[in-house]
């Protein structure tokens, strides 16, 4: 016989469940479970780790939620359908934005009006009364929930308190289905420590006050199905059941539909249309009637048509509507990262980088990689909050929301946590952070314990640490991102339930950036800049006392004084070369130009360090060392930085250019950089790299140093 285990607590259940969504989708996997339900209190916010796993694993994993009611005993409840899942979405944002952070209010009445399409099943108390019976107010909650939930069942679980057998006894007699549940806390019993220190956490206890607020025993794991099976052989429909719920929620989080808000045109013209009359405006407001040949070619041949075919249109309209509503409040803002690449930005007023300089418009956007574009825009810090009010304003709270950080906790957090838990005094706890604050979080020994008059060897510290270990990487509770926004064309929380951020007048929907990644989510990026404000604060400053007008735009690039003081390293305060290492590196350098300064921001980075391309550079540039390029093609693409790859836009054009790589596979070697050594992307590329350059001609020591280099990105 199958088991579908339908009633999991994972670690979102924040300082209830001791394992991971992804452990215990995981271990139920390696079990042999055709499927496994997330129950997780009052949330979706672990649902997207668990069915991201599940699909590496080949097991079924059905989103499913507990739903602790005010007024009533808790359901656990299963969608049928994506219909029932965007009720159950609905209800808890109904629930969220009734209460505070971390809180969710419902009622009885709120689930029999978003009830359609779901399954529920009644957890019933833990114990029973001295008469042996359930207390009135629990059967008389099933009596009204049998009424109203037409779909409806009840948990049976063996918790090895010495009255099971009465407990699954009179369960049967209420005349509801009873389903078997193993009500699991943790995916393997070695987690049971762990879950007690979170229960005592949560509980404002230590391990030795919990008394029986903890769980009396380690049986709340995943179970061998065999044991599960052994465990109700008396009651084998609970068994059955469970199969028949898990057979009957068909849903796959996979088949949400994510539909971008359809931006509003004139005259009857497409978004497409839109964007097109837009960025010829913006070309010829900057450039007259003499807009650049290259200019022209990379708009029209390279960048709009890539965006009709991504369909992207309306994401780009959107940003270039707040963008624009921020120059018309006078705000500066200044479009970033990826974004720089793209001439139809920076016709938008999106960015300022000029379009007749090299870029790669595959490193932003490209069909290959079929993946939404992210563009970041930087705005006065002391403003940007009117940016976002705008963007809440203009789609609306039921349309709009910022996403959320999982904020997770570290050593020092974790080991005050299991600590105090464990009855540790203050200063024992502040030996221990600092301790391993001294150490990068790294394994201390005995003897460096020793140095903070700790002994490692205590079986009670040693614990501690153990249990510390496990801790860390745990979500802590659900932050707020710098400035991320999902929007919809339709309801938001019929895709993620949506709760109130602690600041005034924000609300943030349960999904971070990864798990909307997973799903195929776009977002936008309003962040903020403080260097913007300070920026601003200089235009006034000009104007009042010497006349200028000053924009982003129009400030001089070439004054040499300037130049004068970053040679001398006189840049205390000056955003992005003020730094330790940047003031070392500029009297080494000196800076004569604006693109001296963009390589030495560039050049100061681990990944150039560890690609040995910093001394390499300063030889050449100093006249140390010769300069030469294997081919005029090469040339072309590493005479700015003097034969040395730079930046991750001249490695994306060397694999394009010297080693045949279309241009989204060129983005994909960019992006391995940043996960070296993962999933093996990096020796993929690495043969396809080498082959690619000897096959044209270039000899496979260069092939191989120009990896390297890369490597270091």
């Amino acid at each position: 016989m199958s088991y579908v285990e339908l009633q999991v607590t994972s670690n979102f259940s924040f300082r209830r469940g001791g394992s991971h969504p992804e452990e215990l989708v995981d271990h139920a996997a390696d079990l042999g479970y055709e499927a496994i339900a997330l129950t997780d209190r009052n949330t979706f916010a672990g649902i997207v780790r668990a069915h991201a796993i599940a699909k590496e694993r080949g097991i079924r994993f059905i989103p499913a939620c507990r739903l602790d009611l005010l007024d009533g005993s808790s359901l656990l409840a299963y969608p049928k359908d994506e219909a029932a899942y965007t009720r159950l979405s609905a209800l808890l944002t109904r629930g969220n934005l009734r209460a505070e952070k971390e809180k969710c209010y419902l009622y009885k009445k709120d689930v029999y009006e978003f009830a359609e399409g779901n399954i529920f099943i009644i957890i019933p108390p833990a114990e029973i009364n001295e008469d042996f019976e359930f207390e009135l107010v629990f059967k008389n909650n099933v009596k009204e929930y049998q009424s109203n939930l037409p779909d409806l069942y009840i948990a049976a679980s063996r918790y090895y308190t010495g009255d099971d057998n009465k407990r699954l006894f009179l369960l049967s007699e209420l005349g509801v289905p009873m389903v078997a549940t193993n009500d699991v806390h943790y995916h393997s019993p070695e987690r049971r420590e762990l879950q007690d220190v979170l229960t005592c956490v949560r509980e404002k206890c230590t391990i030795f006050t919990a008394g029986y607020k903890l769980h009396q025993n380690a049986e709340r794991f995943l179970k061998p199905i065999a044991e599960i099976e052994r465990l109700f052989r008396n009651y084998p429909e609970a068994l059955q059941n469970a199969d028949k719920i898990a057979s009957s929620c068909t849903f796959d989080l996979k088949s949400l539909k994510f539909v971008y808000p359809q931006e509003l045109t004139t005259d009857g013209r497409t978004p497409q249309e839109q964007l097109e009359m837009l960025t010829w405006q913006g070309a010829r407001a900057f450039y007259g009637d003499n807009i650049p040949e290259l200019v022209i070619k990379k708009i029209t041949e390279e960048e709009l048509p890539v965006i009709a075919e991504t369909n992207n249109a309306n994401y780009f309209l959107t940003v270039e509507d707040y963008v624009t509503e921020a120059k018309r409040r006078g705000i500066l803002c200044q479009g970033r990262g990826s974004a720089a690449n793209s001439a139809v930005c920076f016709c938008l007023g999106i960015t300022a980088v000029k379009p007749h300089r090299g870029m790669l418009f595959g490193r932003f956007l490209s069909v290959e990689r079929n993946e939404p574009p992210d563009i970041d825009v930087d705005f006065e810090h002391e403003r940007r909050e009117e940016i976002i009010q705008y963007v809440f304003d203009r789609f609306g709270r039921d349309r709009a929301a910022i996403l959320p950080t999982v904020t997770v906790l570290h050593y020092k957090g974790s080991v005050r946590d299991v600590g105090r838990a464990m009855g540790l005094s203050v200063d024992v706890i502040n030996k221990l952070s600092e301790a391993f604050g001294a150490f990068d979080d790294e394994d201390i020994s005995p003897k460096q314990l020793l140095e903070y008059g700790l002994n490692l060897n205590d079986a009670h510290l040693h614990k501690v640490l153990q249990l510390t270990g496990q801790l860390i990487g745990f979500p802590r509770q659900l932050g707020q991102h710098t400035g991320g926004f999902v929007i919809t064309e339709g309801q938001l929380s019929d895709l993620c339930p949506i709760f109130h951020a602690r600041m005034e007048n924000r609300t943030n929907i349960e999904w971070n950036k990864d798990d909307i990644d997973a799903l195929g989510f776009m977002k936008v990026d309003i962040l903020a800049l403080g260097m913007l404000t300070c920026i601003r604060k200089a235009f006034t400053l000009c104007k009042d006392f010497y006349g200028l007008e000053l924009t982003l735009a129009t400030v001089p690039e070439d004054d040499p004084d300037v130049y004068d003081m970053i040679t001398a390293a006189d840049t205390l305060g000056v955003f992005q070369i003020e730094s330790r290492a940047q003031m070392s590196m500029l009297p080494r350098l000196k800076p004569k130009c604006f693109y001296d300064l963009v390589i030495e921001v560039a050049i100061v980075r681990p990944g150039p360090i560890q690609g040995d391309m910093v001394h390499p550079y300063v030889r050449r540039r100093n006249g140390e060392e010769p300069v030469d390029y294997p081919s005029e093609e090469i040339k072309t693409i590493l005479e700015r930085t003097l034969g040395v790859p730079l930046f991750q836009e001249q490695a994306m054009e060397l694999a394009i250019v010297a080693a045949g790589f279309t241009p989204g596979e060129a983005d994909l070697l960019r992006r391995s950089m940043a996960t070296f050594k993962f999933n093996g992307l990096v020796t993929k590329f690495e043969h396809k790299l080498i082959n690619g350059m000897t096959s044209r001609g270039y000899s496979r020591e260069f092939a191989e140093r120009i990896f390297r280099q890369l490597e270091g990105f």
